[in-house]
């Protein structure tokens, strides 16, 4: 069986999402922008971006990856 190119990108994007939740590079970064951590921005910037990409997913690739057909 040939694998769904959908899915392998999806997979991907999802791969990017999990490896840079964490901020490794901004371990012993004590810089403070608007009264918040920089590491904290950059948890919060990610967490917008991860649900943006999750609704992405559920509106567009969620029938081809689960293998539910719409109807």
């Amino acid at each position: 069986m040939r694998p769904n190119t959908d899915a392998i990108r999806w997979a991907a994007v999802f791969a990017v999402l999990v490896a840079l939740a964490i901020p490794w590079f901004l371990w012993g970064n004590s810089q403070v922008v608007a009264g918040l951590p920089l590491w904290l921005w950059w948890h919060i910037g990610w967490m917008v971006l991860a649900t943006a990409t999750f609704y992405a997913f559920t509106q567009t690739g969620w029938d081809s990856v689960m293998g539910v057909s719409r109807g």
